[in-house]
């Protein structure tokens, strides 16, 4: 079984076509594929812009532009084809606050100051440090994904003033969902001329519009008919206050939107085959940014759920990203009529079977066969994930992890030791030595007891930083204050360079190890030289 947390969604909607990598000739075939794929995700864009928009005390317009802008420029120049940006639910959730108390000039300005932080973190090729989320982070956060992702769709059995609708109507709800789910399953199976998602709306709709089903459609949200996004300067008066104001909130919405961005590269990765692209991608959302908030969008990021409707009807390249970005303009121009007509219904159905396919199931076998830990940290991201938001979760999930890893190797710390036939004792340390296992190598040795010879090999350790180094020079005071000899070897040059002082205490072998330590360090000369 695939080790990938997108393993499902890969074996589910496996098909010839949709393994073609970014590399290969644009051919009249393929570029059919990635405009439908991009017509699928402007479709479903809709509603997804909307309700953000809803969340966040704006205009829809607003939700919508940003979609339409942010989706365009990282189609353009971002880090990984494929993938699909716009406004998105864990940006929002942070922006009402701001909106509701100091209106929507305020947040265009906050989305220029996030692009320009996020634009400073791609120069300084921060996008690296994403390698740091641990697996089991990444199948927590896949699933905690799933959960809102389906959470999400239930606001949809709701009429606008807020209630749920009358039994009769989520049953039919229920029902289109599941002709559109059928559709999107089976389809595959018979041809791949149009892209399954699109082909299970298209269904969907014909049924209600045919019939006259009264089921909510995409109108019911909101109207979508506006004109082009046009050049605004935010209206916020130029001053200290104003960036006490929006300065924070601007930090937690580039840290954010790059998470979440970062870890949809990521996944999407997994699918496409590529790699690299991060601090690539931390220029493009910041970009993308800086242009939305001088254009009246309200910002966004990568989004997980669009990028994988869109990998799965077989987008591979840029073109089906700026497909969407130039349907989803197309909508709110001259369409709007039309798409307003569209049955949330299919939209729902949509995402459901993204839902399916995100979810790592295979998470579900394996809890029982990691390490205790790692389950730990799986069920942690995604209930922290479906409680507060992604980019929470997975540092959380990062913490729990790194503090697990820390106290594990400073367990490891441990030494054997056997005489010399000239009367000294020999201490073999095995294991890191860093500031988890300072204060256990300490307590291996015994200065009271001890020969007047004492010899520590650090041929199977390693000195990780500047706590170490300090429970070397602790333990060498030891033994000078008891009055006896100690000798230190096998340590690396960094060791030799930062323990200089230690003069006669340090011996000398070719083959003492090569590494870097952590630390800037300077070894107190009183201590190491017997207090002299």
């Amino acid at each position: 079984m695939s080790s990938s947390p997108l393993a499902s969604f890969a074996n589910l909607f496996d098909k010839p076509d949709l393994r073609v990598a970014p590399t290969d000739p644009l051919t009249p075939g393929r570029f059919r594929i990635e405009i439908l794929a991009g017509l699928t995700v402007a479709l479903a864009l809709v509603p997804e812009a909307v309700a953000f928009a809803f969340v966040a005390g704006v205009n829809p317009l607003v939700g919508l532009y940003a979609a339409f802008m942010v989706g365009l420029i990282t189609a353009l120049i971002g880090g990984r084809p494929g993938m699909i940006s716009g406004a998105t639910g864990a940006l929002a959730v942070v922006m009402v606050s701001l909106v509701s108390q100091h209106g929507v000039e305020y947040l265009f300005a906050t989305v220029v100051l996030m692009g320009l932080l996020q634009m400073f973190a791609g120069v300084m090729r921060w996008g690296k440090f994403i390698r740091l989320v641990p697996h089991p982070v990444m199948l927590g956060f896949v699933n905690g994904l799933a959960i809102v992702i389906f959470l999400a769709q239930l606001t949809q059995f709701r009429t606008p003033e807020g209630n749920w609708l009358p039994p009769e109507g989520i049953a039919l709800m229920l029902g289109l969902i599941a002709v559109t789910m059928a559709v999107i399953w089976g389809l595959p199976k018979l041809t791949n001329i149009v892209p399954a998602p699109l082909a299970g709306i298209g269904v969907t709709a014909a049924i209600v519009i045919v019939f006259g089903l009264p089921t909510p459609t995409v109108g019911d949200m909101a109207s979508i008919a506006g004109g082009l996004p046009t050049f605004h300067l935010p209206m916020v008066p130029l001053t200290y206050e104003t960036l006490t104001i929006i300065l924070p909130y601007a930090l937690i919405l580039a840290a954010i939107g790059l998470i979440e961005s970062l870890l949809t590269l990521n996944l999407v990765g997994e699918i496409t085959g590529q790699r690299g692209g991060a601090s690539q991608e931390c220029i493009a959302q910041g970009a993308a940014n800086t242009v939305t908030g001088f254009f009246g969008g309200m910002g966004g990021c990568a989004m997980i759920g669009q990028s994988m409707i869109n990998v799965k009807s077989g987008g591979r390249t840029r073109v089906s990203g700026v497909a969407a970005a130039l349907f989803l303009l197309a909508f709110i121009v001259v369409a709007a009529p039309l798409i307003e007509r569209i049955p949330l219904a299919a939209l729902v159905g949509v995402m459901f079977m993204v839902v399916i396919g995100t979810f790592a199931w295979n998470s579900l076998k394996i809890l029982f066969k990691v390490p205790r830990i790692d389950a730990v940290v799986i069920i942690l991201v995604t209930v922290v994930t479906v409680m507060t938001d992604l980019a929470i979760a997975v540092i959380v999930g990062v913490i729990v992890s790194a503090l697990a890893y820390a106290w594990q190797n400073a367990t490891r710390i441990s030494a054997k030791t056997y005489e010399t036939p000239e009367g000294a004792r020999v201490y073999q340390v095995n294991g890191p030595l860093f500031f988890g296992s300072a204060s256990g190598f300490i307590e291996l040795f015994d200065p009271q007891n001890d020969p007047s010879v004492v010899i520590v090999d650090f041929a199977e350790s390693r000195v990780a930083d500047q706590s170490a180094l300090q429970a070397i020079e602790a333990l060498a005071g030891k033994y000078e204050a008891a009055g006896k000899t100690i000798q230190l070897r096998h340590l690396s040059r960094d060791c030799h360079t930062l323990l200089t002082k230690a003069g006669h205490l340090m011996v000398d072998s070719d083959d003492d190890p090569d590494y870097a330590i952590a630390a800037n360090y300077g070894v107190r000369t009183g201590i190491l030289e017997g207090g002299h």
